[in-house]
């Protein structure tokens, strides 16, 4: 059992076993830590029927007030359906709440599932006013909608309508998707008109139906000037993170060597000569009967001169 033979094979064994252990390692370390990224961004939506940012400068006073004031404005997951919006100033219409937007339809609606996120926003049959004009509207629409959508890993869509007329100041008005529309009415003031703006980029996008410039002096109501911008039907998103592909495991490593090594046994003596085989010599046969052949003749030579001595 502790011949060469055995000793060999158990060797090669020895070093196989280590050289995989050193190849099959990093591997396993390496595909070990691995896993599909979840992503904790799950994506947002955001919508608004009507948001304004204006300045209302004051006859009698050295001051200007803001009105700053939004209606249906939702963030994911959220909806609402408010249709009409007031608000009050000190120094304007006395004191008194004013109408600063009523419509028959006002929709926003903010949604953030299943891989996707998607804002909506919907007008219909709306008017528009500001502080110092009561009677007569900034802006009438028959309809807009805004829509923005977020899906992981594809391109974001942003899209804006118009559907029926738009009257500005009293004005009706023929509006350029794409473009802007300047509206001037003496003795009350003029609006610039931005219809269907969208802004997307690879995981955002952004889109509003109407967005005014409105510079009016109505010279009523104590209210010397209005200045700002008012935004109808607002909607974005921006999308869930994409979850990662996992990474394809790593092949099985072979054994260096290839298969497992048996002892090898000992080659067998090469068969001698036929006539020697048969009788379970081998070569050395002749040898030994040729030694023995001398020391026979040596032995009878000694004992034939010993007789002869004895005789003389």
């Amino acid at each position: 059992m502790n011949s060469n033979a055995f000793r060999l094979p158990a060797r090669r064994l020895g070093v196989i076993a280590t050289a995989t252990v050193l190849v099959a390692g990093p591997a396993a370390l390496a595909t070990a830590g691995t896993a599909s990224a979840t992503g904790g961004d799950k994506g947002r939506a955001s919508a608004v029927v009507l948001r304004t940012g204006l300045d209302v400068s004051l006859l009698n006073k050295t001051l200007n007030v803001p009105l700053k004031v939004s209606l249906n404005e939702v963030q994911a997951p959220a909806s609402a359906g408010k249709t009409a919006l007031t608000a009050e100033l000190n120094g304007v219409n006395g004191g008194q709440p004013f109408s600063v937007l009523r419509a028959d339809v006002a929709t926003a609606k903010a949604t953030v599932e299943e891989g996707k996120a998607e804002g909506y926003s919907n007008i219909a049959r709306a008017k528009v006013h500001v502080p110092g004009l009561p009677l007569l509207s900034l802006i009438e629409v028959e309809q807009v909608t805004s829509k923005a959508v977020c899906a992981a890993g594809k391109r974001p869509v942003a899209e804006a309508n118009l559907l029926g007329g738009v009257t500005v100041l009293g004005k009706k008005v023929t509006l350029s998707a794409g473009g802007t529309t300047q509206v001037a009415v003496p003795g009350v003031g003029e609006v610039r008109l931005d219809l269907s703006r969208t802004h997307t980029t690879s995981r955002t996008a952004a889109a509003s139906a109407l967005e005014l410039k409105v510079s009016v002096n109505p010279l009523k109501l104590n209210v010397a000037e209005v200045e700002g911008t008012v935004t109808l039907a607002g909607a974005s998103c921006e999308a869930p993170a994409a979850a990662a592909k996992p990474e394809p495991s790593a092949p099985p490593v072979e054994p260096q060597g290839g298969a497992e090594e048996k002892p090898v046994a000992a080659k067998p003596a090469r068969p001698a000569e036929a006539n020697l085989a048969e009788t379970g010599g081998n070569s050395a046969t002749p040898y030994l009967v040729g030694g023995g052949a001398l020391l026979l003749a040596g032995g009878g030579a000694a004992v034939a001169m010993t007789r002869r001595g004895r005789r003389g």
